[in-house]
């Protein structure tokens, strides 16, 4: 596998008395794309707000190359290198395609001479074509391109996605996948959360099923075929 960029060791969130994300340990390495899949309330969502700082962890540990991340407030890891595609896209409505995007430059860290909006567009054509129309007037799939576009303009090291394809219709969940297959070929770490177990199983390079806040089990992408070990993942 390669080096690790993101490590979660022995997670544990509360909301609380009732425990959401129990001892939870994997590790997401440079470049690849991990999944976690499970039942609502399996605590999927849960761990990435862990992740990002929006809850706080009531135990275990959150480390970013090695560095516990842990505790620190959720501009900060956004300025260390991790961003959140949250799960509804929430999107401005009332700004211009444009406009959300360069809300992503607040997060920027690197300058490296490239044009972000430039790679955005590049990534998603639509956005470009559709770059001085109010944001709230694009399809659903549109939106969701436009909240993964403004995520990477920032150019971050890792990023978590909450459901993007919930509530998008076939041709665009298509779409949106092979986005993150050319996101990981920029050599950016995903760690995704997901319902479209299959989808999420044949493009990751590891899925993790949760259940009840625990990791039960460890798919391969050569077991998208195989929807009863799935399934029975989920029952586990």
């Amino acid at each position: 596998m390669p080096e690790p960029v993101l490590e979660l060791q022995g997670l544990e969130v509360r909301y609380g008395s009732v425990p959401a994300v129990r001892g939870l340990s994997l590790e997401v390495g440079n470049g690849e794309i991990v999944g976690l899949i499970g039942p609502n309330g399996a605590g999927k969502s849960t761990t990435l707000h862990a992740i990002m700082g929006a809850v706080p962890a009531h135990a275990g540990d959150v480390r970013l190359h090695g560095r516990s991340i842990r505790g620190r407030p959720p501009e900060r890891i956004a300025r260390a290198g991790v961003a959140l595609v949250p799960e509804g896209r929430r999107i401005f409505s009332d700004f211009t395609v444009e406009e959300n995007l360069r809300l992503g430059l607040a997060g920027r860290r690197k300058r490296n001479g490239a044009d972000p909006l430039q790679q955005a567009y590049d990534l998603f054509p639509v956005l470009h074509e559709f770059r001085r129309r109010s944001a709230g007037a694009l399809s659903g799939g549109q939106q969701q391109q436009l909240a993964i576009g403004r995520a990477l303009v920032a150019e971050p090291e890792v990023l978590l996605l909450d459901e993007p394809s919930l509530g998008l219709a076939p041709m665009a969940v298509d779409a949106v996948f092979e986005a993150l297959r050319q996101i990981r070929e920029r050599e950016v770490t995903i760690l995704l959360v997901e319902q479209r177990a299959l989808h999420t199983v044949a493009l990751a390079d590891r899925t993790h099923v949760l259940a009840g806040g625990e990791l039960r089990l460890t798919l391969g992408p050569a077991d998208a075929a195989n929807k009863d070990k799935i399934i029975a993942a989920y029952l586990a």
